[in-house]
Formats: C-alpha cells, structure tokens, sequence
C-alpha cells in the first residue's frame, strides 16, 4: 500500500508538469485532469445513466486531480463534494478548482473511502466511482457506505477495471497490479455484493475496450517522453509503469480481464 500511494503522491505532485500535460493530451485527446482509463466521450454517455439535475449534490469517490469532478459540475451544474485518501491529489483538486473559480461549488476533502464516509446519511443525490473500486478490498461495506449516504431512489455509477472474464497468469496479474494494492473479482461478484448491500443493479455495460485503447496509448505518449519522464519518476519507475500499461492493454485486448460499467440504485423509502 505504501508503494501505491508514494506512487499516485508523486503522481500529483508533477501532475501540472509541461510534460505531464502533454502525456495527458496525448493519451486522452481531451483531457479534464483524469488519470484513469476514462474519455471524455465515454463521461458524456455514461453521466445521463445518473439523471441529475442542477439542484443535486454528487460524491465524487477517489476523485484524484479534481479535473473529472469540474467537469460533471460543469456538464449537469449540480454541486459535487470529491473524497480521495492522497493528500496530494486533495491538493492540486482543490487549487483547480480555486483557479477555475468553482470553489462553491465543487469542494474536495481528504478521506478514506473503505471506511465510513464522513457525511450524514442520505447526502447525496448521486455517486462517482470511476476505475478506483479495484482499489477497495473491502468492497461489501463500501456499498454499504454508498447506500448509506445515498438519497432514497437516487443511483451510483462506477466502473470495476479488473473483471477476471478470461484465464490469467499469476505473473501477468502481477503486472498489472504492481502499482499497488488491487482486489480482482471474477464475473458476478460484484453484482452479488451489489444485492447483499442492499443495492439494486439497474445497468451494466462492458467498457473494456476503453481500457485497450487508453492503456497503449498511455505508454506510447509516455515512451515519446521518456527522457523528460524519467527524470521525474528515475529509471526503475519508469520502466515500471511501461510493463503495468503494456499489461493492461494485452489482458483488456483480450478481454481477460474485463472493465465493466455498473449503475445501482437505492431503493425509495
């Protein structure tokens, strides 16, 4: 754990780098801060399954650089509160969200989303958890937690990037795991815990061939930089995550493992 979060630190510490930058655009084309396996394209048509309206509040869970939680305030005019562990994620989203004068808007909070979230129950109106639940080995009480401070009938989009659909090496889930600590589920289980939790699953979607394509573009954007990146992030580093993206580009290609997209609902009163 400690590997992932020096990692993801450093991550935000240069994250408004030229070089970071010009990674990000060359990896997503349009790029609102994200560091995830998600487009811009794929938020528009994902967001609508949430039905907001301007009057509600959205959690943000993992919300990192703060960039995709700007963006659905902008795209719904609802107000959104984004929670990450990293202190230096917190940082830079809430400087962003200062510079772009959204601050009343859209505020952000250190947290730890495996634990119990520090608002009352029924806060929101909707919930985000994009390519982070992977990160969460204690998935059954983060739902819990999600129905918990969910509105009654109101819903929660996230998305599960390590679906195991296909037969896989300890080796090769090595890699793609070595950037931290990652919980893989074969298929079913989520939407069982989704049951347990007291949750309803209204939609799922398979979105593996986002990962596919953003993972091999990630690691030739960040190949074009090398030399600039490497002396940010030193060698071994480096090279590192150039066998993490490779990895994840050939297991999603071949959907072994899988990125799926779910929307569950708490029930109404």
């Amino acid at each position: 754990m400690t590997d992932r979060v020096e990692l993801f630190s450093s991550t935000y510490r240069h994250f408004t780098d030229p070089v970071s930058d010009a990674v990000r655009k060359e990896t997503f084309g349009a790029d609102i801060g994200q560091n995830s396996w998600l487009t811009v394209d794929e938020y528009e048509r994902l967001l609508p399954w949430l039905d907001l309206s301007p009057d509600d509040h959205v959690l943000e869970v993992a919300s990192g650089s703060g960039g995709p939680a700007l963006y659905v305030a902008h795209a719904t005019g609802c107000r959104v509160t984004g929670i990450d562990a990293n202190e230096s994620a917190v940082a830079v989203a809430s400087q962003a969200a200062a510079r772009t004068g959204a601050s009343e808007r859209v505020r952000f909070r250190l947290a730890d989303a495996t634990s119990r979230l520090p608002f009352d129950d029924e806060s929101f109106d909707g919930l985000l958890c994009m390519d982070a639940m992977n990160h969460f080995p204690q998935r059954l009480a983060v739902f819990r937690e999600w129905r918990r401070v969910l509105r009654p009938a109101r819903r929660a989009l996230f998305t599960d990037p390590v679906v195991i659909t296909g037969p896989v090496t300890n080796d090769e889930l090595a890699r793609r795991s070595s950037i931290g600590l990652f919980l893989f589920v074969p298929s079913g289980v989520n939407e069982r815990l989704i049951e347990e939790a007291g949750l309803r699953l209204v939609r799922q979607e398979d979105v593996t061939e986002n990962a596919a394509l953003i993972a091999g573009r990630w690691r030739r954007a960040r190949q074009a930089h090398e030399k600039d990146l490497r002396r940010i992030e030193g060698g071994e580093r480096f090279e590192g995550l150039q066998v993490f993206f490779e990895a994840v580009r050939v297991l999603t290609s071949e959907r072994r493992l899988s990125r799926i997209a779910y929307v569950v609902e708490k029930p109404a009163a």
